[in-house]
């Protein structure tokens, strides 16, 4: 940039305007007007472009902005399906019945019905049921109790399926008049029995610190054993 005095501007002006008729003045005067420049009252000579500037440094990073608006929920996707593949082999029902329409069984101590099950798992239960008439008489205090063996052994998982009577005044004789049958029933479940075949039977026998009394089992009525394998 450069500044020309007033004097010096006035002074261009004059020869400029002095010499146009003459060949150099309208040379002169067909310059093109580029040439010269006013800026700010001045006439500034306009040079050759300059060579082009390098790329200057990268900028520091801007202050972050702040967080956008949240956006709203999307629509509700189908209901997938419930795919749960089952492992488990399917159970089949497994149970026998065995039955004797009069027993009429008159013993008090000793088996008294059997019935022989195949077992098709060992890590199954029983479940067990004896249905029939139970009669005891005596004079005096007396027990007896029905109960269950597997393969000639009691149940112990968890513990002996049994059932009792117990008479605290009987007749005086064991002929007399009080002498009640009444079907009754012996059920339970039996865990931790292998799996192949298993003799189950019903007996009879005393309760413990008691005298056995008459028994009588099956009179004049039918008498079943139920045996069903069950899941555990």
């Amino acid at each position: 940039m450069c500044r020309v005095p007033l004097l010096l501007l006035l002074l261009l002006l004059l020869l400029g305007s002095g010499r146009a008729d003459s060949p150099r003045g309208k040379q002169r005067a067909a310059r093109p007007r580029e040439v010269l420049e006013t800026y700010n009252g001045g006439v500034c000579l306009q040079g050759p472009s300059g060579v082009p500037g390098r790329d200057g440094n990268p900028g520091t990073n801007g202050i972050p902005g702040t967080p956008g608006i949240p956006g709203r929920d999307g629509a509700k996707g189908e209901k997938g399906e419930c795919m749960r593949e089952s492992v488990e082999e399917s159970w089949t029902p497994n149970f026998k019945q065995c039955s004797w329409s009069a027993l009429n069984y008159g013993i008090d101590l000793g088996k008294i019905a059997e019935c022989t099950f195949t077992k098709m798992r060992s890590n199954s239960a029983l479940r067990v049921l004896f249905s029939g008439s139970l009669r005891l008489k005596c004079r005096s205090a007396c027990c007896q109790r029905w109960y269950f063996t597997f393969n000639g052994a009691e149940c112990a998982g968890p513990l002996p399926i049994e059932a009792i009577i117990y008479l605290d005044q009987g007749s005086p004789e064991l002929n007399s008049t009080i002498n009640i049958h009444r079907t009754s029933s012996v059920e339970g479940l039996c865990e931790g029995i292998n799996a192949g075949l298993v003799d189950i039977a019903i007996w009879v026998g005393t309760c413990s610190d008691y005298p056995r009394g008459d028994a009588s089992t099956g009179w004049n009525s039918v008498s079943r054993i139920i045996i069903e394998e069950l899941p555990k």
